[in-house]
């Protein structure tokens, strides 16, 4: 067996079905950044020679990110963070998401969609908006770990919305797509389409609007966004358009830090952050894959694929049934990440038949869009972070003058008065973005994300297998091909398909493979449908002496060091 730096299987070598095309991962000693824009990554490492920190340069980042890729993000969505601080060698976790407003009760909000003859809460308009919590989430981070001035932070993309940006490949796509959806919304046209049209690739695209706001913002910090003129445009659009959040609701927003939570995994310590996310379903699925030997099964095989699409099956039925607000209800995270537990639910699995009715567990009590991005400093400081509007660009609602769109995340909720994740004022969603890293041994080793709704903790799940059991470098990792199980159960209330759901393959597995997983009665379709995510990652290496990057080809993305 050929082997090359590091003790990696060439990819000559690997077996028929798992070939697929890759390159280096980025080496360097100081800092590096991978965000899904490569402008983006740029920004940041200007920020970090400039003396900034990793949060600092995450969040100029991000605010790039909300002009150059608003089909994924923007500063009317939401934001989680992972942060890996030297000084105290441990890592702090920050909830930045909205909730829910004031202005409608359950009730009320089951009487407004009964007058639309509707039995969820729409993915558009002003009825799903939450409270946007991304600005409360950069300030707060920037506060504990923050270098330089936010007026500095936000500078580059302040100039880049003035002066203009040539907008890449893959967000010109994506731009176009959301345009056929939202473009008869007050104030879009203006705001994102200023030849009548999504900007083409190449197209110099400015938003003067949303560089007024960033100014705004480094002026006058948070308040500046949850309060004054900009907190009442936000509560007059969502009101004149019939939603729910008030000015009251902005004012009273604030970030949490919570602590994130793990399961140890073949002698890796992954992290994610609690509910309202959906984290614990990728800690979930590697508790219950831990019981098999995927190493021997190897990637891209039939047992393997089919191992990864049964634990899915049940992580995602708790998730339907148990994931949302701890302010609201008791979720049972530590049973529901106990090895007792996943034990017991691994039983439940044949080897040799797909699942066509999946329940959830009994624990005892104790097309969605995203960015992306990680960044690590000279000082061994690294974040994982992730934003979003959630669908696309959002709800369509566009508060006048400010250059972005509000989030829709409240589609998210569900109008059963007795589900745990159900509809209430002051309550966050179910949250699907989700940030994540792994220690070993006490020491950062690995700072990643998946973007892409339900696909998110699945495809955490396959980087980790990939990289603990396959061997793969965190390039190869994130490039090879991606397996998407569709059809769960949901936490908003919809059913699990009754079939079992689909398993959807990208294009680089065998022929082999896909006919011995229909023959074991899975629903299989092999097509490049553009939702298997976009990831980022920085590693570490145990002597601590070099960042190692990778972004993969799914998007526009770059890692990059110095």
């Amino acid at each position: 067996m050929t082997m090359y730096c590091g003790g990696r299987v060439a990819l000559a070598d690997r077996p028929v079905g798992a070939q697929f095309a890759t390159r280096s991962e980025i080496i360097a000693t100081r800092a590096m950044a991978a965000t899904s824009q490569p402008l983006a990554t740029q920004i940041a490492l200007d920020v970090l020679r400039a003396g900034g920190s990793a949060v600092d340069a995450a969040i100029a980042a991000n605010a790039a990110l909300g002009l150059m890729e608003p089909t994924g993000c923007g500063i009317g969505g939401d934001l989680f963070a992972i942060v890996w601080d030297a000084e105290t060698s441990r890592l702090y976790g920050l909830n930045g998401s909205g909730r829910a407003g004031s202005g409608a009760s359950l009730s009320e909000l089951r009487a407004a969609l009964q007058k639309q003859n509707l039995e969820r809460i729409p993915p558009r308009g002003a009825m799903p908006v939450t409270v946007p919590g991304a600005v409360d989430a950069w300030f707060t981070l920037h506060q504990r770990f923050g270098k330089l001035p936010m007026a500095e932070v936000l500078q580059p993309a302040i100039h880049y919305a003035r002066d203009g940006f040539p907008v890449s490949e893959v967000i010109a796509h994506y731009w176009g797509r959301n345009a056929a959806v939202l473009r008869d919304y007050p104030g879009f046209g203006a705001t994102f389409l200023p030849r009548g049209r999504a900007p083409m690739k190449g197209e110099i695209f400015r938003n003067p609007e949303l560089a007024d706001t960033y100014a705004a913002l480094a002026a006058g910090g948070r308040d500046a966004f949850y309060e004054g003129a900009v907190a009442e445009r936000i509560a007059a659009a969502v009101r004149e358009q019939g939603g729910f959040v008030t000015a009251a609701d902005l004012a009273a927003h604030r970030s949490d830090w919570v602590e994130p939570v793990s399961v140890n995994y073949r002698g890796y310590e992954v992290w994610e952050l609690p509910p309202n996310g959906q984290g614990i379903a990728a800690l979930q699925m590697l508790n219950v894959l831990e019981g098999y030997d995927l190493a021997k099964l190897g990637f891209g095989s039939a047992d393997y694929l089919h191992l990864l699409t049964e634990a899915k099956k049940l992580a995602f039925e708790d998730r339907a049934k148990f994931y949302a607000d701890p302010a609201f209800v008791e979720v049972p995270v530590g049973e529901l990440l106990s090895k007792d537990y996943a034990a017991a639910r691994r039983a439940g699995i044949s080897l040799q038949r797909a699942a066509t009715k999946v329940a959830a567990g009994t624990p005892l009590l104790d097309q969605a869009d995203t960015i992306y991005l990680t960044v690590a400093d000279a000082d061994g400081n690294i974040v994982s972070l992730i934003q979003s509007n959630y669908r696309g660009m959002g709800s369509g609602v566009i508060p006048q003058g400010l250059g972005f769109i509000l989030q829709n995340r409240g589609e998210q909720f569900s109008v059963d008065p007795g589900h745990a994740n159900a509809y209430a004022s002051g309550k966050r969603p179910f949250h699907t973005i989700i940030p994540a890293f792994v220690t070993r041994d006490g020491k950062p080793f690995l700072s990643f994300g998946v973007m892409g709704g339900a696909m998110q903790p699945q495809g955490h799940v396959q980087i980790i297998v990939n990289i603990v059991d396959f061997g793969m470098n965190l390039q190869e990792a994130g490039d090879a091909p991606r397996l998407r199980h569709d059809g769960s159960s949901e936490p908003d209330g919809q059913p699990a398909d009754a079939r079992g759901g689909r398993v959807v393959l990208e294009p680089g597995f065998s022929a082999e493979v896909v006919a011995a997983l229909r023959a074991r009665g899975h629903i299989v379709e092999v097509v490049n449908d553009g939702d298997f995510g976009g990831y980022q990652a920085i590693g570490r290496d145990a002597a601590g002496s070099i960042y190692l990057g990778a972004s993969e080809s799914r998007k526009d993305g770059q890692a990059a060091g110095y």
